[in-house]
């Protein structure tokens, strides 16, 4: 073996086994994730009615499109209702089940797997658990079977849009799969806190409960809180399963609860076939988020020394 090969080899072969474990990954992530976002930046400048390979360079026509396009303009006003909703929820449920589940002092790993498994569910399965289980019609469905026990008026939940009662389906959906995954997170740094600030602050007199927390716990959380709600506001962003597998039927997709990626899904795969403008939708909405990333980073000074 030449001096050279054994450089790029590495000392017993380390970088070798490098690549042979890492670069099927890469190559996978490369093929299935960087080479779309690149081509769908490229299409993004063409029309690309019906085709993947366009050749009529439009410019930046189809970004003025989408930037005077009334419904993409309401799709991200619905994703910001959805966040309103979601992230508060998801971090107040989370936080409280880090907190009861870190206070036990036994069966911890039992109810932490519980609250967690939902984790693993798949979106379309639970979100077909809610529509024909759950919340499902005039006369079926677990809620309105509740409610006739009470003499309530049973209610058409993912029709109805005055009240518009869908956002309950689609935010209790939401927060019973992902609710499990930022308790760990906030027991991760629950379990980070040394308990010689707590015995510190039973010395000087502080009350156990609101008053650790408000003064002790939350503060010391900071920089998992800040890490959740980044979590989440971009999961936000990217709901889809949820919307589509909750609201369409075979009529199509109602008019109303349009997220961007259900309204650039039927822009780009919908009648027309638009690629090209979807594609700059794609792109619009994927700045968005890095902007909103960053705001929020430099908001909550995410990286930042502490004092």
């Amino acid at each position: 073996m030449s001096a050279r090969t054994a450089r790029l080899l590495g000392p017993q072969r380390r970088n070798l086994w490098f690549w042979v474990f890492v670069g099927p990954f890469a190559i996978g992530l490369a093929l299935f994730t960087y080479v779309p976002l690149l081509w769908s930046v490229y299409l993004s400048f063409f029309d690309a009615h019906n085709t993947v390979n366009p050749t009529e360079f439009i410019g930046l026509d189809n970004y003025a499109t989408m930037l005077q396009d009334g419904a993409f303009l309401s799709s991200l006003g619905t994703f910001l209702l959805f966040t309103a909703f979601i992230v508060p929820a998801t971090f107040g449920l989370s936080l409280s089940l880090a907190l009861m589940v870190n206070r036990l002092r036994f069966a911890q790993a039992f109810f932490r797997s519980v609250f967690f498994l939902p984790t693993a569910c798949s979106y379309v399965v639970a979100s077909l658990i809610w529509k024909l289980s759950l919340f499902n019609g005039v006369r079926f469905g677990l809620a309105n079977t509740v409610l006739g026990w009470f003499g309530l008026d049973q209610t058409a939940w993912l029709s109805t849009t005055s009240p518009p009662w869908y956002w309950l389906v689609i935010v209790t959906v939401r927060l019973w799969l992902q609710a499990g995954f930022y308790m760990i997170l906030f027991l991760a740094g629950l379990q980070r806190i040394s308990p010689q600030l707590y015995e510190a602050a039973a010395v000087d007199g502080a009350r156990p409960g609101w008053q650790v927390f408000r003064h002790i716990t939350f503060p010391q959380l900071r920089a998992t809180s800040v890490a959740v709600v980044l979590l989440l506001v971009i999961n936000a962003f990217q709901a889809f399963d949820e919307f589509y597998n909750l609201l369409s039927d075979a009529r199509g997709y109602p008019p109303y609860a349009r997220p961007p990626l259900v309204y650039l899904y039927y822009t780009a795969l919908g009648r027309d076939q638009n690629l090209g403008l979807g594609s700059a939708g794609a792109v619009i909405l994927a700045l968005i988020i890095a902007l909103a990333t960053v705001v929020q980073a430099r908001w909550f000074g995410l990286g930042r020394k502490e004092d």
